[in-house]
């Protein structure tokens, strides 16, 4: 994180708590990188739930030849990683 940005706020007893666990733990080196990782999690969180609607509303919009088509790539797809032995290098 080369480039920082100065952040002046308050926040709730409870959160002030919690980020400096994290620094207590070893988790976090301060608590701004504290506050840096909570943020980071809830954008993967958000970013997977966004992710998580737009597949949703990509099948559902298929038309249902492409659906079929959605389907026999899922059924092929299954049959070979089932052939695969993943415990291999």
């Amino acid at each position: 994180m080369a480039h920082r940005k100065k952040l002046s706020t308050t926040i709730g007893a409870d959160n002030f708590a919690y980020l400096h666990s994290m620094v207590k733990a070893g988790s976090a080196e301060s608590v701004g990188e504290a506050v840096d990782k909570a943020v980071e999690m809830v954008r993967r969180l958000d970013n997977r739930a966004t992710l998580e609607r737009q597949t949703a509303a990509y099948f559902k919009g298929l038309t249902s030849k492409a659906a079929a088509e959605e389907t026999d790539l899922e059924d092929a797809l299954s049959v070979a990683a089932n052939e695969m032995d993943f415990d291999q290098p």
